[in-house]
């Protein structure tokens, strides 16, 4: 048997592609594995590309890409023990990467890991300071045996590079009635079922998107509604949220007082306030009439 299969979603990433799949079959001591890309009918040679490596690739329709359906058919495809989601744009930092991300499976208790995010070289303010925070240089364990002691970061989980166990997505598998944050969904019911999820540093990738203050304001939207829905929004997630979008703005004001160029600075404070005016609403959504709703989504959660 395999014992982990690579499972990278695709739509139009010719320019991404062949670095990812370069950097995939340059791993190290990583064991036997395949890869397998599900593509959402590029039309820019994403798939010609692909066909240069040894990797499976399957097709299906523009429109029938769905973020947890998707990801669970790839997995249903998978031969591996262990299933590694890779996002096309996320590039490993090191020869090392799978080797650390797999590494955790040791412990018979871990179902789930999830590894670095390092911010590319053109990052904005606002994204260098969100993934410091967010994924920093200590490893963590989430175990539901010692309960929700790490506030908000013990639901956090990221399918841009990650790996689960086979048989725990079966038991598991991602949450179709979720639009979006599906990796959050299936990190609640793999927590629910009792199990570990690790993040790892040491497995990291290059990995960051730069977004408008408006649209920022609507990705946190659509998280403050998915908390919601989830039930995962209580006292400790939003203390420990709500302290580490303080230290954020409190960091930045220091900046500003520090001098230097305040433009950008002031960029990531205004940013900064649109996340947390949107997770505000997102999380106070019900008082807020449907037309406003769908105005506020990123991805149309309201039709």
């Amino acid at each position: 048997m395999l014992e982990t299969s690579i499972l990278i979603l695709t739509k139009n990433e010719a320019h991404n592609i062949g670095p990812c799949l370069e950097a995939i079959y340059a791993q190290k001591s990583a064991g036997t594995f395949e890869v397998v890309i599900v593509d959402s009918s590029s039309t820019d040679g994403t798939r010609e590309i692909a066909r240069k490596y040894p990797a499976h690739i399957e097709q299906i329709g523009a429109q029938d890409f769905h973020h947890a359906r998707t990801r669970n058919f790839a997995a249903s495809l998978a031969q591996g023990r262990y299933l590694v989601y890779l996002a096309a744009d996320a590039l490993p930092v090191s020869t090392e990467w799978l080797e650390r991300l797999i590494g955790n499976f040791e412990d018979a208790g871990v179902a789930a890991v999830y590894g670095r995010h390092v911010p590319k070289a053109s990052s904005t303010l606002e994204r260098e300071d969100l993934l410091d925070a967010v994924y920093g240089e200590k490893r963590l364990v989430k175990d539901p045996a010692r309960g929700q002691e790490m506030g908000y970061r013990y639901f956090h989980f990221s399918t841009v590079n990650a790996a689960i166990r086979k048989d725990v997505w079966e038991k598991t598998r991602f949450p179709e009635e979720l639009k979006c944050y599906e990796d959050l969904g299936i990190a609640k019911r793999i927590l629910d079922i009792g199990a570990k999820i690790v993040y790892e540093p040491r497995a990291a990738v290059f990995h960051s998107h730069n977004h408008t203050g408006a649209g920022l304001f609507k990705r946190y939207f659509d998280a403050g509604v998915i908390w919601k829905q989830l039930g995962i929004w209580n006292q400790q997630t939003r203390n420990s949220m709500l302290g580490d979008m303080g230290q954020l703005l409190r960091k930045k004001w220091r900046r500003l007082g520090e001098g230097g160029n305040r433009r950008p600075v002031s960029a990531s404070v205004r940013q900064d306030l649109a996340k947390a005016a949107g997770l505000l609403l997102g999380l106070n959504e019900r008082y807020l009439p449907l037309a406003v709703k769908r105005h506020m989504s990123a991805i149309g959660l309201y039709k």
